[in-house]
């Protein structure tokens, strides 16, 4: 399970369920335990009767045993009438041995049954005393737990008493235990998991909760958020407390590195027009030495490129301060897509590059920063030039989709790497610089985080899809103006 709501319920539900298992298991056992105890007494209770009716007969008559029409010794019929009635199974045995009256339950085992109880009673009729209470198997026939009594008070006339009863009664059936446990299951088991369920979410609301919170926090400009402190002092109390006090020291440190970047790039904005301004005189100058000529057209690239730096790394440092304002105008993109554009044919043809601009027929009128809009469009343009060898193709084509302006850039460059494309938008980010056509122009680094900053700061979205060897397409989406 992937949620620890899952997993509680998964683990309450199973020390449930074992709980159950091993309560019914005990119970099971300490039933039977006092059903055979109950069973003990039932037998013990039953040869004492027994006992007693017999030495009450004798007291009563003096002669108890009286043979039959077959010269066989029996109970006297008095007697024999009485011990009817006593259940389970009872035999009374005489001195020698034989057998003088047997229970309906014991004559009901059958004669080679009968038999082997009979022999229980004749082997322990000697015995002073009780014997038992004892286990015995019947072959083909029931467990039998029984107890042995010698009778001294019958006088002499009596050898044993045989009182048994089958275990069948004092076990529990399998099937009824089964049925226990699914009934237990039915109505204790699957209502308590779904409790647990319930208590497992309530529990866990506060960390949804602050999950939900923290998703929101994408980047530095949300570090200023708090999440709620529930009012217990709990575990989870004290993880809110310490991920707001993680927050305020990212908070800082985010703020002090945007305001380093803006007010160093604000301050080196100026010796750096100072630096350009007086290398553009020194080149100038006429008869300026083709090796003094050289070396000053050099530092000026990089003085231009610094400037670039400059501007993007102070474009980046107020959007992260959310001092860079956007100045939204209903604007036709088509005429911010011409404009790029035609700044990109010049580029493509310095690069023997073809450019293939579609715009649509009708405006679309979206509301942006004219300025910034083309700056984006621009970028996405010469990073394409840029990549693209010579002789490639590059296409612009804006257009409109389920509501939205989508404007694309496809080159038929030598592509990205699978494992670069989720860093294109990353700052200070470059590729390979064996990729770029033109190694004398290295970028910064930073068009395509501006480029994902203006689209974001529209409402919009800006997508790359690319395989290498088959080129590049940058996609942005922009919400459409409402029409009057």
């Amino acid at each position: 399970m992937e949620s620890i709501r899952g997993r509680l319920t998964i683990w309450y539900a199973t020390a449930l369920i074992l709980s159950i298992g091993v309560f019914a298991v005990v119970l099971y056992f300490a039933r039977r335990s006092a059903t055979y105890q109950d069973l003990d007494r039932r037998i013990q209770s039953e040869a004492d009767l027994t006992s007693g009716i017999l030495a009450e007969s004798f007291r009563a008559r003096g002669v108890l045993v009286q043979k039959d029409t077959g010269a066989k010794p029996i109970l006297i019929p008095e007697v024999a009438a009485v011990l009817e009635v006593v259940p389970d199974y009872l035999l009374v045995t005489s001195k020698d041995g034989s057998l003088l009256f047997g229970s309906p339950d014991a004559r009901s085992l059958g004669f080679a049954r009968f038999e082997q109880v009979l022999a229980l009673a004749r082997g322990a009729q000697a015995t002073e005393g009780v014997a038992g209470p004892a286990r015995y198997h019947v072959p083909d026939g029931p467990t039998i737990h029984y107890v042995i009594r010698s009778v001294p008070e019958a006088g002499g006339q009596i050898g044993a008493i045989l009182a048994g009863a089958d275990t069948r009664s004092a076990e529990l059936q399998v099937d009824q235990l089964i049925t226990t446990i699914v009934i237990a299951f039915l109505l204790g088991i699957v209502p308590a998991v779904l409790v647990g369920r319930w208590i497992a979410g309530r529990a866990l609301e506060p960390v949804d909760s602050m999950i939900t919170e923290i998703r929101e926090i994408t980047d530095g400009r949300s570090l200023h958020r708090r999440l709620a402190i529930p009012m217990e002092k709990d575990e989870l109390g004290r993880l809110a407390a310490t991920l707001n006090q993680m927050w305020t020291r990212l908070e800082r440190s985010f703020v002090a590195l945007r305001r380093f970047t803006a007010d160093a790039s604000h301050e080196l904005k100026t010796p750096l027009t100072v630096v350009r301004a007086g290398v553009e005189r020194a080149i100038t100058r006429p008869g300026l030495a083709p090796e003094t000529l050289a070396p000053l057209e050099e530092t000026l690239q990089e003085v231009n490129r610094m400037t670039e730096l400059l501007d993007a790394l102070l474009t980046l440092a107020r959007a992260d301060e959310g001092r860079a304002e956007l100045h939204k105008v209903p604007v036709d993109l088509r005429e911010i897509i011409e404009e790029a554009g035609e700044t990109g044919e010049l580029l493509a043809e310095h690069a023997g590059v073809g450019i293939d601009i579609r715009l649509p027929p009708t405006p679309l009128v979206v509301p942006v920063d004219r300025s910034r809009m083309r700056q984006l469009a621009l970028n996405l343009i010469e990073n394409a030039v840029k990549y693209t060898p010579r002789g490639g193709q590059v296409s612009v084509e804006l257009g409109s989709n389920n509501g939205r302006a989508v404007f694309t850039v496809a080159d038929t460059g030598i592509g990205i790497a699978p494992g670069d494309l989720p860093h294109v938008f990353d700052r200070f980010w470059r590729a390979d610089s064996a990729r770029t056509r033109t190694s004398e122009r290295a970028g910064t680094g930073l068009g395509l985080a501006i480029c994902k900053w203006i689209a974001e700061a529209h409402g919009g979205t800006i997508e790359v899809q690319s395989r290498p060897g088959r080129g590049t397409t940058f996609t942005v989406g922009l919400p459409r103006a409402e029409t009057a």
